[in-house]
């Protein structure tokens, strides 16, 4: 079991902690965005944020569960949870290999010249390294259509 709450200062360790072991971009870590998930003894097993962008637009980011814990609902959970406080238009960034998973949430990519100005500039600076991976992955940008 276990249960989400606002991160506090103390969890910014662990959070980045997780970003790191999730092999997450660690940059605009801030705490004080955070949701974490708790297990029953207290230990965090898993966190997201939400990053608003200067261009207005709302970024799902940081989303990472402790290696043991993956496969019992905690990134659902996060998600969900996000889902609900954020109504409007809700974007993320990840590897195509988990574009289906964030599917299931309603989450489409949106093709490069749809996109807000903050994301053109990050897949634009990412291009120059995607050319280099030889594992056939690329970075995708997904929207969370909300409902206001």
């Amino acid at each position: 079991m276990f249960r989400l709450r606002a991160a506090t200062e103390e969890d910014a360790r662990v959070i980045r902690n997780l970003v790191r072991i999730g092999q997450i971009n660690p940059m605009g870590l801030k705490w004080e965005r955070f949701m974490v998930a708790e297990s029953e003894n207290g230990d965090v097993i898993g966190c997201c944020q939400v990053k608003q962008h200067r261009d207005g637009s709302n970024e799902l980011a940081s989303l990472a569960v402790d290696p043991d814990w993956r496969g019992k609902g905690i990134a659902r959970a996060l998600i969900e949870y996000f889902l609900e406080i954020y109504p409007r238009d809700l974007y993320l960034m990840c590897r195509s290999s988990l574009g289906q998973m964030y599917e299931k949430f309603g989450f489409r990519e949106v093709p490069e010249a749809k996109l807000p100005r903050y994301f053109q500039r990050i897949l634009a600076l990412m291009g120059l390294f995607e050319r280099v991976r030889s594992d056939g992955l690329r970075v995708l940008v997904m929207m969370h259509v909300g409902d206001a």
